[in-house]
């Protein structure tokens, strides 16, 4: 199957059918599924306030930089609402609640919810987290939204998902390895369950791009160049906290994030890297001009980054964030 260039509706159209015939593969059962409470003390058991002054011992071995980011994290977590209706506003799918992409993404949101829920529990329990503070950030990422170079299209709105799922696996997965290393195994175990989640999340959006690289190639190319281009911002770059700019917490906290190794520069590439090789964007054939430009481009950018990867200096001062008490 080969179609015009620009035929965007009748490549979701194709895609359609894949959506509902091969979802399961990415998603699970919901009576199979874990739940925050797998995990969190039960305030009906009585060893409740036993379970969470072990949590609260626990936490207050982290390192204030590490709480930061997982801070951080669960406020990009709770910002759910913003990300659902941004992938409904997606243009040239079928809007249909029995269809394929309508169902993709309840079905992908009410996994995504038990990640804000789970960590928003965990600090609300751990005593370290001015909770007022922490709230205020998430109700102004979810008000303020976020920009990022997608508008509606469908296949830019893939590519940054692929991109951004894998990011944050890297995220949570480094969070639950320095967790654990620091004693705090409860909150290894959470965030390594959410890892996973995120890791199948990344599969089913990358096999999104790949099936539309089959049919529209070089339209497909061209939007990975454009948001590369435009370098995949992360969902919480409008952070802010109170009494604070739009935007203007967010360097803080990418500095730590830096600074704990939890995501580096060189996470970016490598998530780029994956990318490339997993679309094998070198062997993609049938492309125009454009495409042909446009795939130049992106086999070059990860060299180019490394290059600037070596010059970025992060500050080694912490910030103090205002959601951390003490």
């Amino acid at each position: 199957m080969n179609l015009p260039e620009g035929s965007r509706k009748e490549v979701m159209k194709y895609l359609e059918p894949f959506m509902l015939n091969e979802m399961a593969d990415y998603l699970k059962p919901v009576e199979k599924m874990w739940q925050p409470a797998d995990f969190l003390p039960d305030a009906s058991r009585t060893t409740f306030f036993d379970e969470v002054r072990d949590l609260q011992e626990s936490a207050q071995e982290l390192p204030y930089d590490l709480v930061a980011v997982l801070i951080g994290d669960t406020v990009t977590e709770e910002a759910l609402p913003t990300y659902e209706s941004w992938l409904t506003m997606v243009e040239d799918v079928e809007k249909n609640e029995q269809g394929g992409w309508m169902k993709w993404v309840r079905a992908w949101t009410a996994e995504e919810n038990r990640h804000g829920d789970l960590l928003n529990k965990y600090l609300y329990l751990s005593g370290r987290i001015d909770m007022r503070q922490f709230e205020i950030s998430v109700q102004y990422l979810i008000q303020d939204g976020f920009d990022i170079g997608t508008d509606a299209d469908p296949y830019r709105n893939f590519i940054y998902t692929s991109f951004q799922e894998l990011a944050t696996n890297v995220s949570h997965r480094r969070v639950a390895s320095i967790s654990k290393n620091s004693g705090d195994t409860l909150l290894a175990k959470m965030c390594g369950v959410i890892a996973s989640d995120e890791a199948r999340h990344a599969k089913a959006y990358m096999s999104f791009i790949s099936k539309a690289f089959t049919v529209d190639p070089s339209e497909v190319m061209i939007a990975f160049e454009d948001m590369m281009k435009k370098k995949i911002v992360m969902p919480a770059h409008f952070l802010r906290e109170s009494g604070g700019p739009k935007g203007g917490l967010f360097s803080h906290f990418s500095d730590a994030a830096q600074r704990t190794g939890v995501y580096t520069a060189l996470d970016y590439i490598d998530i780029l890297k994956t990318l490339l090789q997993d679309w094998k964007i070198d062997k993609i054939s049938d492309l125009n001009e454009q495409g042909e430009k446009a795939r130049d481009y992106l086999m070059r950018l990860p060299d180019r980054l490394l290059r600037l990867a070596d010059r970025i200096s992060v500050p080694q001062q912490e910030y103090k964030f205002n959601w951390i008490l003490g």
